[in-house]
Order: C-alpha cells, then structure tokens, then sequence
C-alpha cells in the first residue's frame, strides 16, 4: 500500500491509554507506557494505532471531556513523550491516529468558562444557549446519552447549555464560523505535530437544529439501542433535531481540505445516528469528505451470519465509493468474547470473530485484548469509575468492563500492568490470558491474530477486494471477494456445530492455506462441499 492510502484495507489498533501500561507507578497508563510497548504492538502486524484521549481533561468521562486540546494531560505525561511517541511508532512503520472530541468540550475549558459569564462576551455564541420556556423549563425535549434532560440552566446568563452527553459537557455551537475555524486550527496544530490521522468522535452531533424543534417520540418497538442500552430514556426519541443536522456535510467538507494539505492523513468518523449506514455512506462519498467511518451497528449483542450479511449489504447497497471501516469491539461497548460468544466462547471461536473481521471489506478498528480473547470483566458497583454505568446501574454496568488493564505477565502483581493498584481492578480471569502466558504458546489467540495479519498482508483480495454475499446454511456466512480477475470465496461457520456449504454453480480451485486457523476442507465424498468444523474458516480460490 502507498503512504497515502495505507488506511485502506489497514487495521488500527485502539489503544485505551489509561488500561495499556502504566510506566510510572500511578495506576493509570500513560504515553511512555505506550512507547514500551511498541515492539508488542508492531509484532501484532496491524497497520495504525488509534489512541483514546490523552489531551487536558478534568476527566468526567475519561478524557472525553477536554479542557485544553493542544496540552496533554499530566496523567499521561508531556508533549515532549508524545512527540517520542510518534517518532517511535514511525521508526517502527506504525502510523498515530488520535481521538479529536470535535462537538463538546469541559466546562473548564476557557472558552466555555469565558461564554458563560454574559450575553454579550467575545465567546457569547460559541456555546449552544437557549432562553427557557415561559414556565421556566428547558427550552425543548431533547435528552442527554448519559440520562437526563439534554440542557443545564447557566444562573449568569440566565438561559440553558445544551450537553448531549454529561452534564460537564457542553457543546460546541457549529452554527457559529469562529467556532468552526478554532476547531480546525485545533486540529491543524496535531498535523504538524505529525499525526497520521483523527477518530473523530461523536462527529453527528457537531450541529444542531437552530428552530430548536422537540425530537418525535419513537414507538417502543423501535427502541434499539446503539450506544446506548434499550432502558435509557435517550431511546424513547428520534433524535432528528439534536444530531445528524444536514450542516455537518459542509463542515466536514472544510475539515477534509485542510486534512487534504497533509497527504497521508486520514480521517475515521465515528457515526452514530437514525440511520448510521445510511449516514456513513453519506459522511464517505466522493473524495471531499471523510476517508471512512464506522457506526455502532456492529457492535451490538446481534449475533447471527445473517445479521452481518444484512448490515454490511446494506451499507454496501448505499456507499457508492465511500470506505467503511469495521469493529466489533471497542472501549464503549462490552468485550465482544462475552457479548457474541457468551456461554459458548473459546478460542477458536474468538480466533474465527478476529478473522471475520478481518476478511470483510473495508479497514478495521481492533480494540486492544481482542488479540488475547479477553472477556467483559465483573465490575462491582463500588469499583465503578464511568458515571453512564454509575447513571444506569444495574441495569446497565456501564464501559468499565471492557476497559480494565491489560494483563502483560500472568504473576507479577496486577498482571504486570502497574507496581501499584490500578485504576480499575484487573480482572482475576484475565491473568490465564496474560501476553506471557500466549506469546510461548504457538496455539493461543494472540498468535493467530499475529499469524493470520501477517497472512492477509499477503491476500490482495481481502485486503483490497469488493464483497459480495452467498447464500448459505444458517450459520454459515458466506461471501466472494473480488480483485480485478480474481475471487476468493470466504467461509465462516458461526456454530460449534459441524456445517456444510454447498458449491452449487461455484467451481472451487483450490483451498487457500496459510491462514493458521481451524479450517473447513473440501468434502472427500463430494468434491462440490465444504465442510466446516465447528467456529471453522474457510479460504479457497474460485474460477
């Protein structure tokens, strides 16, 4: 791939900072502790790293909450270790993709600090401020993610904030070009730091509806929950009117002509929306707005070949020449080994998930421990750091589950994460997964995901091909991808069960090998059958 286009078909690593290596005894990982683990992260043959915040933050919400975006947090050290942390990802043909938190900042940050003094400041309308209501009440229906009304009464200006997440959260008003323009530089400041990217989060609720019109109620069939659990009042709207406005196409647009001054940049958005396929393939088409996005829509407790099929077929359907970018797992949303494999996850179960994913059309965001099976942790209530679980208890355990630290070294305390107690508990379950325990066994997790991305590197078809979807058993998700004049059909059998496929018109060349996982093979009684263990794949080169 060229250095300009090495994001697609890449694989990004999410790294987690706070849960991946503390190096200096605080019980919270940082930059350096990235940097020391470098050498792992290059030997898992991904692509990029996405790091989660590490900017300023009075950590409301882990760093989603920014109160300074050109200073890193002291948690996490410097900006003299972030520099060395870019240096030393590219001596190691890494690229550095970084979270921008584009849409709210803190309430500590300056500008917010600075508008909510008066009406009438040099910052007045950088924030999203409404008069009340004749009777005193908030100004529309709109409700925050995080539970509750989605606006916080300002005694100074005597009018409401709109926040969609925390109440600490306030957000940004894009309908204002001085915001939109200090945005940019903001961003423009890390490209010449030299990062190779941006995740930008929650870029859907950049703009909002200047009418301020009450979102429609939705019926509780249609109460699904993408991000957000189905019991959350955020669920019972449409949210048409507080996200997903039609001015976030523009700002985009003015987001990838600076992006485009920096070749080899690239942007990953973060959808979530009504219809996030549909708005993905919106955000991504043509080549003046987001390299690639990804949505929630995988990340959900659905779990079946046919509910993958449907949700990359119908983002197909839609994308035109848009790129996706796919993951099941990510520091949201609970472990995917618990939440698809639930009583029947084993290792070549969660070795099949990791090649899926790896196998579908489009780039990837693997989220770290997915190399090593990790499960969703047990959070008890008093250990609870994120305030959406602590909101939601205990219907909802709320994002700590899957954020606990890494485990390095089976024995050493806290799994060699940290000399001290960690800011979340390692999980006891985790230390059998440790990277000491997998990197000395040739058949664990962490060496398949190792073996079979150095493999896909070598599959210009899976890395670059188009997709296309076969009818198959139940369990089975089949498809073909395509390169130029060739095809590779790709099996995976979603059941502990043994399966069989049927060729039907298909005339099978020959099995691909290589790949290290439990294979299907072609039946010896029936040359025009598959057969698939259970949680097996399958690779073979069509005519």
């Amino acid at each position: 791939m060229g250095q300009v286009t090495w994001w697609r078909g890449g694989v990004i690593y999410q790294v987690y900072p706070r849960s991946l290596m503390d190096s200096n005894g605080d019980g919270v990982g940082d930059l350096q502790g990235i940097i020391a683990k470098l050498d792992y992260i290059a030997s898992l043959n991904v692509d990029a790293i996405w790091i989660s915040p590490f900017f300023k933050s009075p950590m409301k919400d882990f760093g989603y909450d920014i109160s300074d975006y050109l200073e890193i947090d002291p948690l996490f050290g410097t900006m003299a270790d972030f520099e060395q942390l870019i240096e030393q990802a590219h001596l190691r043909n890494i690229k550095v993709v970084i979270d921008q938190v584009l849409s709210h900042t803190s309430d500590q940050h300056a500008w917010f600090e600075q508008s909510r003094q008066s009406r009438d400041n040099d910052k007045a309308d950088w924030y999203v401020w409404a008069d009340p209501k004749d009777d005193g009440s908030a100004p529309n229906n709109w409700l925050a993610i995080f539970g509750g009304c989605a606006w916080e009464w300002e005694p100074r200006r005597q009018q409401y904030y709109l926040h969609n997440f925390l109440k600490s959260q306030p957000d940004l008003n894009f309908h204002c070009p001085q915001v939109r323009q200090a945005v940019l530089n903001n961003v423009e400041f890390w490209l010449k730091k030299g990062v190779d990217g941006f995740r930008l989060d929650a870029i859907t609720f950049c703009y909002h509806d200047e009418q301020l019109r009450d979102n429609p109620a939705k019926p509780k069939d249609k109460r699904q929950g993408r991000g957000f659990s189905e019991d959350n009042p955020y669920a019972y709207q449409y949210h048409y009117y507080n996200n997903t406005r039609p001015q976030t196409v523009g700002f985009i647009e003015e987001l990838r002509a600076l992006i485009n001054r920096y070749p080899g940049a690239v942007t990953l958005g973060e959808v979530s929306s009504e219809d996030s396929l549909a708005t993905m393939a919106e955000y991504t088409q043509g080549d003046d707005r987001l390299h690639m996005a990804y949505s929630f829509e995988l990340l959900t407790d659905d779990f079946s070949a046919a509910y993958i099929r449907q949700t990359v077929e119908e983002l197909e359907a839609s994308i035109g020449d848009g790129w996706p970018c796919w993951a099941i797992g990510n520091h949201d949303v609970q472990r995917v080994a618990s939440r698809w494999g639930k009583a029947q996850a084993n290792p070549t179960m969660i070795k099949m998930l990791n090649a899926m994913l790896f196998s579908l059309r489009g780039s990837v965001c693997s989220y770290q421990g997915e190399e090593l099976g990790l499960t969703e942790a047990s959070i008890e209530f008093s250990q609870l750091q994120d305030p959406f679980g602590i909101a939601f208890w205990p219907m909802f355990k709320g994002r700590d589950g899957c954020r606990t630290p890494m485990p390095w070294v089976k024995n050493d305390p806290h799994a060699g994460f940290s000399d001290v107690a960690p800011w979340l508990p390692v999980a006891p379950e985790h230390k059998n997964c440790a990277v000491d325990v997998q990197d000395v066994d040739s058949h664990s997790i962490l060496n398949s995901y190792r073996h079979f991305l150095a493999w896909r590197k070598q599959q210009p078809l899976l890395v670059q091909g188009d997709i296309s979807f076969v009818d198959a058993d139940t369990n089975v998700l089949a498809f073909i991808r395509t390169l130029d004049s060739q095809r590779m059909l790709v099996l995976f059998n979603f059941s502990g069960e043994q399966c069989r496929f049927d060729l039907g018109k298909l005339t099978l060349d020959e099995a691909v090998q290589g790949h290290g996982l439990e294979s299907g093979y072609i039946a010896s009684d029936d040359t025009s059958a598959v057969i698939l263990p259970g949680f097996a794949s399958f690779y073979g080169k069509l005519n």
